[in-house]
């Protein structure tokens, strides 16, 4: 499947999940707000679902949602530490230092190799980043086709799903879907006065859009041998 038909795909459907259904439209701007709820929605639509699912089973899209914000943070771990790690870096040419006698405080380590190895964690962390990005968002969609949890830190199938549909692809398809949405709020935010209050009433549809974008990408990869 093609960027353009992943695109063309993902607008009809959150077309189809939000226009002229306006109680559906006003109770996903709720869930936007109560935002357990609004994952727990994202949880159905990446499960598959065709069309956009209703809003039901209330208490069921809750734990859903929660069980999702906590994958998503069980991902996001390792770049919280490589965010903090270049700054201890940093500090210990500052902080550690050892006191050679009949000599002042020497640093451990000298303020260049500090600079030099917090910006290869800098380099490391966009790396990461990457590759735990598309690796969290293929966990989101397999705990969603799955029901478990435990399915979305399977991290060798993940590997190997993401291999099927091609890293690059991935890469270039979650970047696309990004600047897309980006482009579109930014353009909504243009519009004097009205452009705050648009971009937020059609916060569903950017969130169904891109649940379905990442669902047909999972679905994209070639079945295994």
């Amino acid at each position: 499947m093609g960027l353009v038909q992943l695109l063309s795909e993902s607008f009809g459907y959150a077309k189809d999940a939000i226009w002229g259904r306006w109680v559906r439209w006003l109770l996903l701007l709720v869930s936007t707000i109560i935002f357990p709820f609004m994952y727990g929605y994202t949880v159905r639509v990446m499960s598959g679902t065709k069309p956009a699912p209703e809003l039901e089973g209330w208490i069921g899209l809750f734990i859903d949602g929660i069980k999702l914000i906590v994958i998503t943070v069980v991902y996001s771990i390792p770049l919280m530490v490589l965010t903090v790690l270049p700054f201890l870096m940093y500090l210990i040419p500052v902080s550690a230092t050892v006191t050679p006698a009949g000599s002042g405080p020497e640093p451990l380590i000298s303020p260049e190799l500090a600079i030099f190895a917090a910006l290869a964690v800098f380099i490391i962390f966009i790396l990461a980043a990457i590759i735990i990005g598309i690796l969290s968002t293929f966990a989101a969609v397999r705990f969603a086709r799955t029901g478990k949890m435990r399915e979305a830190f399977r991290v060798g199938t993940l590997i190997r799903h993401v291999g099927r549909v091609g890293w690059i692809r991935c890469f270039i398809a979650l970047l696309v879907m990004g600047i897309v949405i980006t482009i579109a709020q930014f353009v909504l935010a243009l519009i004097p006065l009205a452009g705050p209050i648009l971009v937020f009433l059609l916060m569903p549809a950017f969130i169904i859009f891109s649940a379905r974008y990442v669902a047909l990408l999972y679905e994209s990869a070639p079945a295994a041998a």
